[in-house]
């Protein structure tokens, strides 16, 4: 099978899911884009920004700029990740940086390469015109359940929701995000620490190791997942959280840290 994985970052997901591929499949990785993600249409781009900030709220918005250090893997001491560029110069894997992942760039080099399979690993909303293009289509990882937590950052909803389990899905990409077919679903424990940040970051590397083991177990048998893969049903899209959202998250976090200590 010939593969061609896309990301939006350097050390993260893909870096991570690129070594298991390499090691543990007998996968052909043929190309390995960067996409620095430029914004297109920067007007329609600051008009969501500015729903978005309505939405949550001043004090939200700044407590989803400072949660994103927290999905920050790249430096963390949990999991060491190395850089996709050198990962593929080391194994002769043809590395490609584009502007965006729904750019002409994109479409022109999986036209000429016709990849079975595409693996998005750390993007954002990808057109049909691009994920049309494999003969399978596109795979995402989303590192949360679903259809439960769609479009959710990982832990911090679950606890918001009163619950101490995590887990990845891997599914098939379709015209909206998140909702398409699932092809391999785990679900684990939150890895509680004594501080909220420290949870999540920890929890986060075990959601990638595991996940990448079950992206190993796909690709090792594709046909069978595959065709087994079932629709999400019913599910419910989330955001960053609001202050409120927030303030109820380190709430539920204290007291479920403290339920899991003592059980």
């Amino acid at each position: 099978m010939q593969v061609v994985i896309i990301t939006g970052s350097r050390k993260g997901t893909a870096s991570w899911c690129l070594e298991q591929i390499l090691s543990k499949t007998e996968v052909k990785v043929a190309l390995v884009i960067l996409n620095e993600g430029h914004i297109r249409n920067k007007w329609k781009h600051y008009q969501r920004k500015l729903r978005k900030t309505l939405r949550i709220g001043i004090m939200g918005a700044l407590n989803g700029v400072r949660m994103r250090k927290w999905y920050s893997l790249a430096d963390s001491d949990h999991i060491l990740l190395n850089d996709i560029g050198s990962i593929c110069e080391k194994e002769n894997i043809p590395f490609s940086v584009v502007s965006s992942v729904n750019s002409n760039a994109v479409k022109q080099l999986l036209k000429s390469l016709t990849p079975d399979l595409c693996l998005s690993l750390g993007n954002s909303y990808i057109s049909p015109g691009i994920f049309s293009i494999p003969r399978y289509g596109m795979l995402n990882i989303h590192g949360e359940v679903l259809p439960q937590f769609q479009n959710a950052q990982s832990v911090i909803w679950q606890l918001y929701e009163g619950s101490t389990e995590t887990g990845y899905t891997i599914h098939k990409i379709d015209r909206k995000i998140d909702t398409g077919d699932i092809l391999l679903q785990e679900k684990f424990p939150i890895i509680f620490h004594d501080r909220l940040d420290e949870t999540v970051s920890a929890t986060c590397a075990e959601i990638l190791r595991r996940a990448a083991e079950g992206l190993v177990k796909v690709l090792n048998n594709f046909e069978d997942y595959y065709q087994r893969a079932y629709p999400q049903g019913e599910g419910r899209s989330y955001t960053t959280p609001g202050f409120r959202e927030y303030i109820a998250i380190r709430r539920n976090f204290k007291r479920l840290r403290k339920q899991v200590h003592l059980s």
